[in-house]
């Protein structure tokens, strides 16, 4: 099994699916790694030698952020925006969208499930 940037990459499947189970690497990023080290994209993983993960290795490290780095970075750059307050730091704190997508309806993976409010019942007059 390959381990490429700290991650095992899965050793039956072809070099460019494999790749982009390191988190921060894309179909896009792949296909720009693999040119520039020239391996070909149909290749197995299992099938790569030593001097092509190294090289693949370095060519990650020098060009991008991945894994727990970029992770980091992530929450680190929500913090600031919970920090200074502002617009999308506030939906962050209180667990809404922050792309301006709507709440009326929709909006249940960032809401939680539904919540029944209970409701007063009437007092009839005669």
């Amino acid at each position: 099994m390959p381990r490429v940037n700290g991650v095992d990459i899965p050793p039956n499947k072809r070099v460019d699916i494999a790749l982009t189970y390191i988190y921060g690497v894309g179909p896009n990023v792949v296909q720009q790694l693999l040119t520039e080290s020239k391996i070909a994209p149909e290749m197995r993983a299992r099938d790569l030698t030593d001097e092509q993960v190294s090289q693949l290795n370095q060519l990650i490290e020098r060009s991008f952020v991945t894994e727990g780095q970029l992770r980091r970075q992530m929450l680190q750059n929500i913090q600031r925006l919970k920090e200074i307050r502002c617009y999308r730091g506030l939906r962050h704190i209180r667990g809404l969208p922050a792309r301006g997508q709507r709440t009326k309806t929709n909006a249940r993976t960032r809401k939680g499930p539904k919540r029944t409010v209970a409701r007063k019942k009437s007092v009839k007059e005669r």
